[in-house]
């Protein structure tokens, strides 16, 4: 007896493995190749900024990695801001770089002459001196970038908006990650600025190492666990939270008044300001601990 099957007419697709797919990197491993990011920025746009800051190039300091959304940066921001949408190499690759109006009227009144008085209250848009200070503030974050991404990944300034609907930079669900810059210069207010990356952007400009290299054997390098390396102190930093907030809200902070903390996914190790691992919060013999995750 001869029996035969049906067929449904349907074929079940083959399952691979995200490497044989080459599936790109996720946000916990995109997270540490940012905060390094940060630190190559952090040296690579005090130049820019001196071009108006007075001509000392100012201390640029950059917070910890945050996981975000288009939604969740526009519920931070209380007041009038600039969103400014730029591009990242010949795919024109989205990137967010965004600026509070206090900090840049501060800068417009200094840079007129004044002691950086921020108007009260706020204007609800910006006027045309703190739009043209905007456009040298987005050249200098341009070509740092650049600096940091090589010229094959150049980066550029495609349009501004006050509205981040207007602006419709990328779909507002899509899970981004959000750096924060902080610029340190003596005997004035330190502002900020923020940079937002689709995982995509980051992945297509960046190395993120995903499985170890096999090379060549090298030569031992000294041994750090050995004399007399072994027996000297080092201060390292766990970074649980690393925020911004504005001038006025900061002045007008009373006891009772509650702040609302993100602690990131993946939290840093520094020693003197460079990070040197990453790590995820959690509890040993009821004492808080970070296991690391990855080390540099």
């Amino acid at each position: 007896m001869t029996m035969r099957t049906a067929h449904s007419g349907q074929r079940t697709r083959a399952k691979h493995c995200s490497e044989l797919l080459n599936a790109g990197p996720t946000i916990d491993e995109l997270v540490p190749a940012l905060s390094l990011l940060g630190e190559k920025l952090s040296r690579a746009l005090p130049a820019g900024l001196s071009r108006f800051s007075g001509g000392e190039p100012p201390l640029v300091r950059t917070g910890m990695p945050m996981d975000c959304t288009l939604g969740s940066i526009q519920a931070e921001i209380e007041t009038l801001a600039a969103h400014t949408l730029m591009t990242v190499g010949p795919k024109r690759l989205p990137l967010l770089a965004t600026f509070e109006a206090a900090p840049v009227l501060r800068l417009v009144d200094r840079a007129f002459g004044g002691r950086g008085v921020v108007p009260e209250p706020l204007p609800d848009t910006f006027p045309l001196s703190a739009e043209l200070l905007l456009t040298r503030i987005e050249e200098a974050v341009a070509d740092a970038l650049t600096a940091v991404f090589g010229e094959q990944h150049k980066v550029r300034t495609l349009r501004r908006d006050t509205s981040l609907r207007q602006l419709n930079p990328f779909d507002k669900r899509e899970e981004l990650l959000q750096l924060s810059l902080e610029v340190e210069e003596p005997g004035v207010t330190p502002w900020s600025l923020s940079l937002a990356f689709p995982q995509a952007t980051l992945a297509a400009v960046m190395a993120v190492p995903r499985h170890p290299v096999r090379g060549r054997a090298r030569p031992a390098a000294p041994d750090p666990a050995s004399e007399p390396f072994a027996s000297m102190p080092v201060s390292v930093n766990a970074v649980l939270v690393d925020m911004t907030i504005g001038f006025s809200r900061l002045s007008s902070l009373k006891p009772g008044d509650v702040l609302p903390v993100a602690v990131a996914r993946s939290v840093p190790l520094q020693v003197e300001g460079r990070t040197i691992a990453t790590g995820t919060i959690g509890e040993v013999e009821d004492r808080v601990a970070v296991q690391i995750l990855q080390a540099f």
